[in-house]
């Protein structure tokens, strides 16, 4: 496995790269944090930075950083820029979806991504945020992934192979690995603190964990802005097998407590980090796909890549450092993703 490198660059924030043939540079490192000291920092997501700014208590500061995460637990290395890409290509899709006659009339939290438009607080930290951050309102997140699955796979798939079933619903048979579901379905899960694990839930059981006024439209929202998304990808050769979309409530905290608030599209948007999109050009039933997202980890890690499950049967708190060959193959992945979504060349 290649060396780790760990350093601090010149503004103090630590990053990791690779020792390779070319020279150890900013540009292949990895933001694996943040540290913006004037601003107030809410959470430390697997791979987002929140940050509130002082006096502006209705919005707050998104920021992706190159980490990475697989089976919900964080990698002890990240992904060189991958925080950049996610931004531009959630970005990319939140303008589609916003401007789309299906899904126009679905509000998302998007305030602005150009850092000479935010607080001049936040200008202070361009090295860090510049390319990786959105100005976002601020939202009463819901606890519930909203997840919409277009092909039977991953844990979908696996729940379907021990009991017929899919979060809990029937279903025929005779479905093979990658078999369409026609019409898409709505599986919704939990949504786990960092380091624990989403649970598939029925789609019945989604009011009991948030307010049930706001179940069905939440689930209406989801399939539309999934049948939007797969649309735009098949017009650019992928399938978008499942994607998980997150909700929240607008205002975070409303004046009058009983007044009905605005339900609305937060965090990231039909990212492979979200996603699975494959190529439509080698799909079949009973295929298992290779797309492009964090599948290849994901298998790394299952092979017991880094010695990750080898502590209590699978079952893991800390992540592990993920070789060079990894990151640059997840990568490839990655930015070939957001070429072939957006028809632009990803730029660092």
């Amino acid at each position: 496995m290649p060396k780790l490198n760990r350093r601090l660059d010149k503004s103090g924030l630590e990053r990791t790269g690779f020792r390779s043939l070319a020279p150890l540079t900013v540009t292949n490192l990895a933001l694996l944090k943040t540290e913006c000291p004037s601003l107030e920092l809410i959470a430390r997501g697997k791979v987002r930075d929140i940050y509130r700014v002082p006096g502006h208590d209705e919005a707050l500061l998104f920021v992706a950083t190159d980490r990475v995460s697989a089976f919900d637990v964080i990698m002890k290395n990240g992904i060189p820029n991958k925080g950049k890409l996610l931004t531009a290509l959630s970005l990319f899709f939140f303008n589609l979806l916003a401007t789309s006659p299906e899904t126009k009339h679905i509000p998302n939290h998007v305030i602005t991504s150009k850092l000479s438009e935010m607080p001049k607080e936040v200008q202070e930290y361009a090295d860090q945020l510049e390319g990786r951050s959105i100005w976002v309102r601020k939202a009463e997140i819901l606890p519930v992934e909203a997840i919409v699955r277009g092909y039977i796979t991953g844990s979908a798939w696996a729940e379907y192979q021990r009991s017929g079933t899919m979060h809990g619903m029937e279903l025929p048979r005779d479905l093979k690995e990658s078999t369409r579901l026609d019409p898409p379905l709505f599986t919704p899960s939990t949504k786990a603190e960092v380091g624990d694990k989403d649970e598939n839930i029925h789609p019945d059981q989604l009011k009991t964990h948030i307010d049930p006024s706001y179940a069905e439209p939440l689930a209406e929202y989801a399939l539309s802005l999934y049948q939007t998304a797969a649309k735009h990808s098949a017009s650019k050769g992928l399938i978008l097998a499942d994607t998980k979309f997150e909700f929240g409530l607008f205002p975070a905290s409303p004046d009058d407590p009983t007044k009905r608030r605005t339900l609305m599209l937060v965090d990231e948007c039909l990212t492979p980090d979200s996603s699975r999109f494959w190529p439509a050009s080698t799909w079949a039933e009973g295929n298992k796909m290779v797309g492009f997202d964090k599948q290849f980890l994901r298998e790394w890690l299952k092979s017991g890549g880094g010695g990750f499950g080898a502590k209590g049967g699978g079952i893991e708190k800390d992540g592990v450092e993920i070789p060079e060959d990894i990151v640059q193959a997840t990568w490839q992945k990655y930015e070939e993703a957001f070429e072939l979504l957006t028809g632009n060349k990803f730029k660092c």
